[in-house]
């Protein structure tokens, strides 16, 4: 979940060096493919998916240089943040959530300051999101009536949430918990959210106005369940850690838990999430950190 440089790290970490492991059978199955942006790609990351299948992501070019990306069928568009950093790794320039209107958000960091800073790309404009008086702030989910959400860190480094409606910002924080990540919002409002709690370890909600409603996948163990998107169904994906340390993608809809493990390699990951359900993510450690791939449920 290459959104926060901060509690990120703890998975990163342990994505790269897990070891594949047996995972429970699955309540929906899926069709994989991987997706590459173009030929000279050495390594194309997906994160986010609309219902028109365009997806958001990024990619690493044949001189080892990352940019954003948008990728609507064979139709690329490459998007560079000026200022940040072009090295691949979890703060180059990189989209994470794409709505229906092909509006993407995403965040890079600052090669002078070193911090994150948000952005919106639409219609071929590039507009910055940067939390009032925030240090560095991460967009990671966008809806179709244009509500952002996120990660911002505040004045003392402390990790916190965000939304973004109606061009004002409120916080978000998980109640007894630290190290608050927004990721995605569906067109109801809900917003999937993870943190750290005090064991360190993560706990996984889903926010409808004021309520969280716990997501843990019945497979895990610690560090535990990340969520990440949320459709206008309230069906969401994420990852999971299993006894093993492996990782695996899952779909959480109708109450049941299915669970995803691309068939090319260990350590699967699921992000972006539509309305059909298709599914796009990564698996394995790669060049660069993974291997995207979008997946489809087998009807």
């Amino acid at each position: 979940m290459k959104n926060s440089k901060y509690i990120l790290g703890l998975f990163v970490l342990a994505l790269v060096c897990a070891t594949a492991a047996t995972a429970a059978a699955p309540m929906v199955t899926f069709t994989y493919k991987d997706v590459t942006a173009n030929k000279t790609a050495q390594e194309t990351d997906t994160y986010g998916l609309n219902n028109a299948g365009a997806i958001a992501g990024d990619y690493v070019d044949s001189a080892s240089v990352q940019h954003g990306m948008i990728l609507a069928g064979k139709k690329l568009t490459t998007v560079d943040v000026k200022g940040c950093t072009t090295s691949p790794g979890s703060t180059a320039t990189a989209f994470y959530g794409v709505n229906s209107a092909g509006a993407a958000v995403g965040w890079c960091d600052l090669t002078t300051s070193g911090e994150p800073t948000g952005f919106m790309y639409a219609k071929g404009k590039l507009t910055k999101i940067n939390y009032p008086k925030a240090l560095g702030t991460e967009a990671n989910g966008i809806n179709d009536k244009g509500d952002v959400v996120g990660t911002y860190f505040d004045t003392a480094g402390a990790q916190h949430g965000f939304l973004l409606h109606a061009k004002k910002y409120t916080s978000i924080d998980v109640p007894k918990d630290n190290t608050t990540v927004a990721w995605g919002i569906n067109n109801k409002g809900q917003i999937t959210v993870y943190a750290l709690n005090t064991a360190g370890t993560y706990d996984a909600f889903i926010l409808t106005g004021k309520k969280y409603k716990k997501v843990s996948d019945p497979n895990s163990a610690s560090p535990g369940t990340v969520i990440h998107a949320i459709n206008t169904a309230g069906d969401v994906d994420g990852t999971y850690y299993d006894s093993a340390g492996a990782t695996h993608g899952f779909l959480l809809k109708g109450g049941k838990y299915s669970t995803l493990d691309d068939p090319e390699g260990a350590d699967t990951r699921a992000d972006g999430l539509n309305d059909k359900d298709v599914i796009v993510g990564r698996w394995g450690g790669g060049v660069f950190g993974g291997t995207g791939f979008e997946a489809t449920p087998k009807k």
